[in-house]
């Protein structure tokens, strides 16, 4: 199978669209509301940081690594532990728009997995996602307005093996997205999981770098036989593609949306 490099040097299958040289709508309208979105440095934060701005909103762009905030052009970039669940709590206050998609992964069975990894990804992943809502929803209440994305994972629907801090945190967040849109839909503010498959980002082309060489195959064969062993669509989300569901659940025309689990998996999860 041959591969190319896309403009951001990112390995792509001949059949990939190009999404992210393709213009941006600007329909969805978001002057004069702050978003906030973790993890935003790279991958699929970045790409909402960037979409919710030219969407015209005002973007704290929160990340643990505050030099890869920088050269963005837009937003307000805020270095920030989320571990540290008073400082994710804080950096709620104020928004209109919450996108939690910080998360990081470990992958070993459960006998083997690290104590501590497990209690660190789930306190990153769940923990700190409701305490950043939690110090927004008083604001978003107070004007009657509010969005709360979640970027979930097929994983919060399904389960493998090796994942189970993972898939805990990940399912965890589900419930919790539900919860919140319950409470908020008096008040006009929704809450939602959008759950890709696996997107093109720094996090899997690591995990495709590192299973190539753990199993001595090429790093296509990896994509091919194991992240895409179960997608009938054969290929990687484009954070792009994630970007811009996570903007529509911010319009107007999405304000009946509430409660929902929406895969971007190219019906990973029908099969």
């Amino acid at each position: 199978m041959t591969t190319h490099e896309s403009p951001t040097g990112k390995r792509r299958h001949p059949s990939d669209p190009d999404i992210a040289s393709e213009p941006r709508t600007a329909s969805v309208d978001l002057t004069g509301r702050t978003a906030l979105v973790t993890g935003a440095a790279s991958g699929i934060g970045r790409a909402c940081a960037l979409r919710l701005a030219a969407a015209g909103a005002h973007v704290r762009l929160v990340d643990v690594d505050g030099a890869a905030l920088t050269g963005f052009g837009v937003g307000e970039p805020l270095e920030t532990d989320l571990t540290d669940l008073d400082a994710a709590e804080a950096v709620g206050r104020g928004a209109d728009v919450v996108v939690n998609n910080a998360g990081v992964q470990t992958v070993a069975p459960v006998q083997d997995f690290p104590v501590d990894r497990f209690s660190l990804m789930l306190r990153l992943m769940l923990e700190a996602p409701f305490r950043v809502v939690r110090g927004a929803l008083p604001h978003m209440y107070e004007h009657g307005w509010g969005r709360v994305v979640n970027i979930s994972s097929v994983h919060g629907l399904r389960a493998s093996p090796y994942k189970s801090a993972y898939v805990a945190a990940k399912h965890g967040l589900e419930g919790l997205s539900k919860v919140i849109a319950l409470e908020g839909a008096e008040h006009g503010v929704t809450s939602n999981c959008v759950n890709p498959g696996y997107v093109r980002t720094p996090l899997v082309e690591h995990q495709i770098t590192e299973q190539a060489r753990a199993h001595g195959v090429s790093e296509e064969q990896v994509v091919d036989e194991v992240l895409l062993a179960r997608s009938p669509v054969k290929r990687l989300v484009e954070p792009e593609e994630v970007a811009e569901l996570v903007v529509y659940l911010c319009a107007r025309e999405a304000s009946f949306i509430n409660g929902a689990s929406l895969p971007v998996d190219g019906a990973w999860t029908a099969s």
